[in-house]
């Protein structure tokens, strides 16, 4: 199994540190629905997983929650994302957060993709990012301005490597930037000095009532459950620069110079309009905004899976119905092959090489897809070995395959078309057509036989 490392920048042989493999997904900042292009990165991070799980590795999944202190900008700067959540719907910063963990789990959901085996919220560790503080201070990584705790990136000598930053090239802003920084890639690492009014989540500390800086949460909240070293930490692309740099940083200094992640994966952005999307524009789509162009939230996932996590993927409508177009074919393919389960007579072995290879080639979707098509299409393979092998493959791609069964539908439809029937026979051709055609708009296709009325969704 090979997986492209960010800090290697080359595909590597996954090889676990332990027998069961340590996962950590960085999660939302709960202050707003997730957007269709952060739901592409958690997409992404379900793919990792199930083919971790596919070639047969134990999997302990960690994801946090973020609830507190991160700003628009994933440095020290911008307006915090909780207030300002809070100040657009009138509500309290904590009912922000429980209204959007609630809604981004639901989104999870209709993705079907796996829950975490652990959900962390930030705001239910900060005893352990005061410890991890307090570690940080007494070898020597710190200093205290204004009241705030920050990092000092001087005293590590490989800081941001994961970005390959230049640490002396000049860096552009459009806030004010803090003077009280030594250096201007320092950090903050708790907040007595809040620049925001009404700060509702504070706790008191050993360097006074405040809150911790964003980046500090991950670090505390993985190496509680996956320990001081582990094998994979995801996101998106925008994290590698400062958040996921910050976080080596800060781990590493805590923990010691051994490598704090062995793999790094990182997702690329949905673009649209060729513009990268993101809240901060005001210009998102939800997934509830596709649902209510009467998408299934699972075409949303097929169109992901064409194009690999590493690449940008633009979204359009005539993309999406392309992607609703074969998902609703492959779905027919089903409903095809548990009606005539004896039909074809080669196995599906050379199917099942060309899906592994390419799935475990830095999980090739595409490639994956390719070889799923390739096997649908193949008439001389069994029909019952083909779905089979079908669903055993919808264990990585996760389109609810095993939930297609045969004749299952509504009453209202089965009436529609045990009526058209009754019409042809009684040669009645007009009702018949204006009745397939109610199908249709119905969104199911009715075909004539000499098996007899076959249907399938449209």
């Amino acid at each position: 199994m090979q997986l492209y490392n960010t800090l290697s920048r080359k595909k590597e042989t996954f090889s676990p540190i332990k027998s069961k493999v340590g996962f950590y997904s960085c999660g939302p900042t709960v202050y707003h629905f997730a957007h269709i292009g952060n739901l592409r990165s958690y997409i992404f991070a379900d793919i990792l997983k199930r083919v971790l799980e596919f070639n047969q590795y134990k999997v302990k999944h960690v994801m946090n929650i973020t609830d507190v202190g991160h700003l628009t900008s994933d440095a020290d700067e911008g307006e915090d994302k909780m207030l300002k959540g809070a100040k657009r719907e009138k509500k309290t910063v904590w009912e922000i957060a429980e209204f959007y963990t609630k809604a981004f789990k639901e989104d999870m959901n209709k993705l079907n993709i796996i829950e975490p085996n652990i959900w962390c919220k930030a705001t239910d560790h900060i005893k352990e990012q005061i410890d991890m503080i307090k570690k940080l201070e007494k070898n020597g990584f710190t200093y205290t301005a204004d009241g705030n705790v920050y990092f000092d990136t001087s005293k590590l000598d490989d800081y941001g490597k994961l970005a390959k930053l230049n640490l002396n090239a000049e860096t552009k802003s459009r806030v004010k930037k803090d003077k009280n920084k030594k250096n201007k890639h320092d950090f903050v690492l708790w907040f007595t000095k809040s620049k925001f009014d009404k700060q509702e989540m504070k706790w008191d500390s050993p360097w006074g009532e405040g809150y911790p800086g964003w980046h500090l949460e991950c670090s505390a909240m993985s190496s509680k459950y996956l320990g001081k070293q582990f094998d994979i930490h995801t996101g998106g692309i925008d994290h590698i620069p400062v958040h996921h740099t910050n976080e080596i940083a800060q781990s590493e200094a805590s923990f010691g110079k051994k490598p704090w992640v062995k793999y790094w994966l990182h997702g690329e952005f949905l673009v649209l309009k060729e513009e990268k999307m993101a809240k901060s524009i005001g210009e998102f789509l939800t997934l509830q905004s596709l649902i209510d162009k009467k998408y299934d939230p699972l075409d949303y996932r097929y169109f992901c899976l064409g194009t690999s996590y590493r690449k940008p993927l633009t979204f359009s409508f005539e993309a999406l119905d392309s992607a609703k177009n074969a998902l609703n074919k492959l779905r027919n393919k089903i409903l095809e092959m548990l009606e005539y389960p004896d039909v074809g007579k080669k196995d599906t072995e050379k199917y099942i090489e060309d899906f592994q290879v390419n799935i475990n080639d830095d999980l090739n979707t595409p490639k994956a897809l390719a070889a799923v098509w390739g096997m649908l299409k193949d008439e001389k393979v069994n029909n019952k070995d083909k779905y089979k092998t079908l669903i055993e493959f919808d264990r990585v791609l996760g389109l609810g395959l095993e939930e297609i069964k045969l004749n299952e539908l509504p009453e209202e439809i089965q009436n529609l078309i045990t009526e058209r029937e009754h019409a042809r026979l009684k040669k009645d051709f007009k009702k018949a057509d204006d009745l397939r055609d109610k199908l249709k708009n119905k969104g199911y296709l009715i075909e004539d036989t000499d098996k007899g009325v076959r249907w399938k969704k449209a």
